[in-house]
């Protein structure tokens, strides 16, 4: 099967061996995103809110140049450095997702790149929405 790379200006560039996102078959997997603002190179300002929302704006940029939306998103996993910002996140994700919902996994990890709050990597199905 072939995978085919998904790769957009509007989204921070990849700064490894990774893609931003591939696609194969039907699924798109995006890399994790971190609220790096792509216009500038810098994390947005702000706490959880603000960087939840420029992580899932990343990702959203990511899938539209997949050719797909947000209502795509069947799987979601966020990384989050502290549990306690569960409820400032969920927020925030709840304004770009809308039922049926995608599964979720959510999780605190101990320290995330370049020190963010957040990181958010998504799975999309093109069949979908």
């Amino acid at each position: 099967m072939m995978k085919k790379v998904i790769n957009t200006s509007k989204a921070p560039a990849a700064i490894g061996p990774y893609s931003q996102a591939i696609k194969v078959g039907n699924l798109v997997f995006t890399s994790g995103q971190i609220p790096i603002n792509p216009a500038t190179g810098s994390f947005v300002e702000g706490g959880i809110k603000e960087q939840t929302r420029q992580s899932l704006t990343n990702v959203k940029a990511i899938l539209e140049e997949a050719g797909l939306t947000m209502a795509h998103v069947v799987k979601t996993t966020v990384f989050m450095a502290d549990m306690n910002d569960f409820a400032d996140m969920n927020a925030v994700y709840a304004e770009f997702f809308s039922e049926p919902y995608p599964a979720r996994s959510a999780v605190a990890v101990k320290t995330l790149p370049k020190g963010a709050l957040v990181e958010i990597e998504v799975v999309a199905g093109t069949a979908l929405a």
